[in-house]
């Protein structure tokens, strides 16, 4: 036994020496955010000899990144980093409550049927370079990683094969390279290499602007708000003890929010802070005097499967959907989950056996749908209602709130495919279309005997512009 034990650590001593001298390993990885930190935890746990390469380690200062569902939290257990939320001021999170012109609906994670106490999951929402912060300590103490802090600016590639070898960086002002059998790219939603291994552009129609609320009074503490109204949808939820997060997503060339009207903060001041909730104006007008404005892009990005030869490409880098309903996370933890199993020494003993490894992905690609076609689906699906810029949509807007308003399961199943606990994806179809006929419900039945006919006619219009939402976002799951 300890002869057995003395052969590992000098294996791993000759890996650290490797990875220190050399700058060899099994694994590089691009990025030491939340997927990045994940997978590099994961790998190494493993016994795979991994280089994490990050730009800064200073804690980033984001405003998305905040809220991670129950699929999350669950994933984040299953890779052994569940400490990561605690010692953060992390908020437990119920679920939502969504607020229509002033009224208010609960809609509450269902309860967990695998659960014998029968209790309901939660989520936690937090300051995001907390988080962060606590990743990367976990990866500082995970056997056979090695970080540094270097800008990666190009991808070394066998010139005869095309294969990719490792990175180019600038460390300190000096040319600099590291090499790995395996090259994983986790830069994020603005990644620098994207465009070179993924036909899709992000498409991006609005952004998120951001204020810090404090000691903000919410209608339902513990849950997310989704305010809604004549505009876009507006977001809060606590991401400390003292502070709640203000997300308000303005599109683009919003004529409320146009320099002659004041820009983004005459918008805020006239057209967003008259319509919230009267208990939540006074912390937003003093959140928006004290200023501190942040924005981020709300993109778009179907999922591509991953064909190149030693390399990688995951997390926003690979696949985006709009931050509405919190889902980013969630998809990063359970990837890296499934990369792990997919990559386990058991199934690929050498990462240099690249056709092995391609065959792998191309299994992660379609093994993930269960969930991610869910998330990337209902988040962009719920944010064209949410955002509601027609009659037809307003009439499905207006349908999805009663239909929240029934309760029971009209609640359970939606609220459960966007918590990352429901993995089917016909479950959403069904509740899609069960929304898009209740409020052709609501239309006909709302009207006078002798206009019905003109309602059935517009009920056809509603019907179609339930299919011009969701089929588009089906399609993009259903590509390689």
């Amino acid at each position: 036994m300890s002869i057995l034990l003395s052969e590992k650590h000098t294996l791993a001593d000759k890996q650290e020496e490797r990875r220190r001298l050399h700058h060899e390993a099994d694994v590089v990885i691009v990025g030491a955010g939340v997927l990045g930190c994940a997978v590099a935890v994961a790998l190494g746990n493993q016994g795979r000899s991994v280089i994490l390469l990050e730009k800064s380690w200073k804690a980033p200062d984001r405003i998305v990144g905040e809220l991670l569902q129950p699929g999350g939290v669950a994933a984040l257990e299953k890779l052994g980093l569940r400490d990561c939320l605690e010692g953060i001021d992390a908020i437990p999170v119920h679920g939502y409550e969504v607020i229509y012109y002033g009224k208010g609906v609960e809609i509450p994670y269902p309860e967990n049927a695998d659960d014998t106490d029968r209790k309901r999951p939660q989520g936690r929402s937090f300051h995001h370079g907390r988080f962060i912060g606590k990743l990367r300590e976990a990866v500082m103490n995970t056997p056979n990683v090695t970080v540094v802090e270097t800008t990666v600016t190009d991808m070394v590639k066998n010139q005869w094969t095309g294969q990719v070898l490792g990175v180019e960086c600038q460390t300190k002002g000096e040319k600099d390279f590291y090499f790995g059998h395996l090259t994983i790219i986790a830069d994020g939603y603005a990644s620098k290499f994207r465009k070179d291994y993924i036909k899709h552009k992000p498409v991006s129609r609005s952004k998120f602007w951001a204020l810090e609320l404090i000691d903000a009074d919410l209608p339902r503490p513990n849950s997310g708000h989704v305010v809604l109204g004549d505009g876009a949808p507006i977001l809060f939820y606590q991401i400390g003890t003292h502070e709640t997060r203000a997300l308000v997503d303005i599109p683009e060339n919003l004529p409320s929010a146009s320099v002659k009207n004041g820009g983004v903060k005459g918008h805020l001041q006239n057209t967003i802070l008259p319509n919230l909730p009267e208990s939540l104006q006074p912390s937003f007008e003093a959140a928006l005097l004290k200023g501190g404005l942040k924005s981020m892009p709300n993109s778009w990005l179907p999922p591509s499967t991953n064909k190149q030869s030693g390399m990688v490409i995951l997390g926003d880098a690979m696949n985006m959907r709009h931050p509405l309903t919190g889902g980013g996370m969630t998809v990063a933890f359970n990837d890296v989950v499934l990369l792990r199993d997919l990559l386990s020494p058991e199934l690929v003993p050498q990462l240099e056996d690249t056709e092995v490894v391609l065959k792998q992905m191309s299994k992660f690609h379609w093994q993930r749908k269960g969930l991610t076609s869910v998330i990337n689906i209902l988040a962009q699906a719920l944010y064209t209602l949410f955002a509601a810029s027609d009659p037809q949509l307003k009439a499905l807007q207006l349908g999805c709130f009663r239909y929240f308003e029934r309760g029971g399961s009209c609640v359970d199943g939606p609220v459960g495919l966007l918590a990352g606990i429901i993995r089917r994806p016909f479950v959403l179809f069904y509740h899609f279309f069960a929304v898009a006929l209740l409020s052709i419900w609501i239309m006909i039945s709302s009207v006078q005997v002798s206009k019905t006919p003109m309602a059935l006619v517009s009920s056809v219009g509603v019907f179609w512009k339930a299919c011009l939402v969701i089929f588009p976002f089906i399609f993009s799951e259903l590509r390689v």
